[in-house]
């Protein structure tokens, strides 16, 4: 069966069920936001929204539990809309279709939206169910997560009144998250100028995919390949074999997301198209053996363009690009000196898009140490300034500080082992949570992160653990149990 709603808990897989069926792509959560409000109202229940669109739900407490610390449980409305390039689908319209595959709810050829529906879900269910002992609750939904921290950096310091935060964006079961990594933007425009295509030259569209992707914070320190990389390794062989052009280049998506697909076309000279299927072959054999634990899908592939070409761009600007790809760093910069195998540091070369006038290149760094994210955007900065690139660092966001003395980490930390026997792992988090931003507005809010198990979050491989999340929601019903009076 296929039917997501046959899962345990019912209440957690039926919320969720309904909210993959709305579509809600950052910046466009008009519907998931009409369903929320909607959902308060039916349920009779204190709902707001703020100036910037994001919604709170008010739940007051269960009885006997009227003298609790008022905890907000707070999820983000917004997903990444990502899919497969054989897959038709649109973001804004279909409803997403999931399936079973063992222990794993997936969708077909697009992102879950997992990351964050089922945390969504989570709060709702935990509102509509009127037998579950728990203080005063609210429940914070904000907007543009995954592409701005909209919602977060838009919140007014008078939302809320809870003492207690419980974010429901981790993705990692048996992980308590108790600080994150900040983060920066770096976006560069480096210009390009077009003229008449040469006689005697061929176009041919050279394309890397089957990748994984993945969280641009999350799976950055996994081995994974970054098409941009790839793409750019392969078009530099063929620059110094020949007098290429290029036409176009089309290499990832989302900024927080690892490149898993990319494409470029060229112009190359009549005398050189017989080696194209042994280069093909050679970049696959080499990209293969190299990647042979992590991607075992990757494919590279050289088709000809069967196509007018009444453009290319100028030679010295798409050299100049090639070879700031290769330049440009990304992976992990820094292992933190103070957590073991924790990330401190890291870099990502997004995607890389040919504009009307200019090359748009989109890179994220992310770091715990503020000087060093200065130092990482400063470092990806310096490789495009060697060009005529316009260069901007967005204002970014900050991180989270870990609070040895934590209250709510206590509790949570406590109720896991009581639960489960087993203990869990209290940890911070390379990739960006909204608690940073949060806690600057609420100086004093008390702070911890926790989620079921997502796999491949921001790729159409996105997947969600179904053991996982029923020990998500055991865990979050008996910590509001064993939330402390005022």
């Amino acid at each position: 069966m296929n039917d997501i709603t046959s899962l345990n808990p019912a209440s957690l897989w039926k919320y969720f069920d309904e909210i993959t069926k709305i579509p809600r792509p950052s910046k466009k959560e008009e519907l998931i936001r009409e369903y929320l409000i909607h959902f308060g109202k039916n349920h009779n229940l204190e709902t707001l929204t703020d100036e910037i669109g994001n919604v709170l739900i008010r739940k007051p407490a269960s009885k006997g539990m009227e003298n609790r610390k008022m905890v907000v449980l707070q999820s983000h409305m917004d997903m990444v809309c990502e899919k497969n390039t054989d897959t038709v689908f649109d973001f804004l319209k279909d409803p997403i279709q999931t399936r079973i595959d063992g222990d794993w709810v997936k969708a077909k050829g697009t992102t879950l939206g997992a990351d964050d529906g089922i945390g969504i879900a989570a709060s709702l269910a935990i509102l509509a169910d009127n037998s579950l002992t728990h203080g005063p609750l609210e429940a914070l939904f904000t907007m543009d997560e995954e592409t701005g921290l909209t919602g977060a950096f838009g919140l007014s310091e008078d939302f809320l009144k809870s003492k207690i935060l419980l974010n429901l964006d981790s993705e990692d079961e048996g992980e308590l998250f108790i600080g994150c990594a900040g983060g920066r933007d770096t976006v560069v425009e480096m210009p390009l100028e077009k003229s008449a295509p040469k006689a005697g030259y061929y176009a041919y569209k050279i394309s890397v995919g089957g990748l994984n992707g993945g969280h641009s914070g999350d799976d950055i320190n996994k081995g994974l390949a970054n098409a941009n990389k790839l793409i750019a390794r392969i078009l530099k062989s063929i620059w110094n074999e020949t007098d290429a052009n290029l036409i176009s280049i089309d290499c990832g998506n989302l900024r927080n997301a690892i490149a898993r697909e990319g494409m470029a076309v060229v112009m190359i000279p009549n005398d050189f198209q017989e080696k194209l299927a042994e280069l093909a072959e050679k970049w696959n054999q080499v990209l293969r053996n190299e990647y042979h634990k992590t991607e075992q899908g990757l494919f590279v592939k050289i088709e000809k363009v069967d196509q007018e070409v009444a453009e290319i761009i100028n030679p010295k600007q798409s050299l100049n690009l090639i070879n700031s790809m290769l330049a440009c760093p990304h992976g992990v910069l820094a292992m933190s000196q103070d957590i073991a195998n924790f990330v401190e540091t890291s870099t990502n070369l997004a995607s890389v898009k040919t504009k009307d006038d200019h090359f748009l290149i989109t890179t994220s760094q992310r770091s715990s140490v503020e000087s060093a994210l200065d130092a990482a955007c400063e470092m990806v900065a310096a490789v495009f300034a060697l060009t005529d690139s316009q260069i901007q660092h967005t204002d970014g966001y900050p991180g989270w500080a870990p609070n040895p003395n934590s209250e709510i980490v206590s509790i949570t930390a406590q109720t896991y082992r009581d639960l489960f026997q087993v203990e869990p792992k209290v940890l911070a988090i390379h990739a960006g949570l909204e608690c940073g931003l949060i806690g600057k507005k609420y100086p004093g809010l008390d702070m911890i992160s926790f989620g079921p198990t997502i796999k491949g979050a921001h790729s159409p491989d996105e997947r969600l653990s179904i053991k996982s999340a029923g020990m998500f929601w055991e865990l979050l019903v008996e910590v509001l149990k064993r939330i402390p009076q005022e």
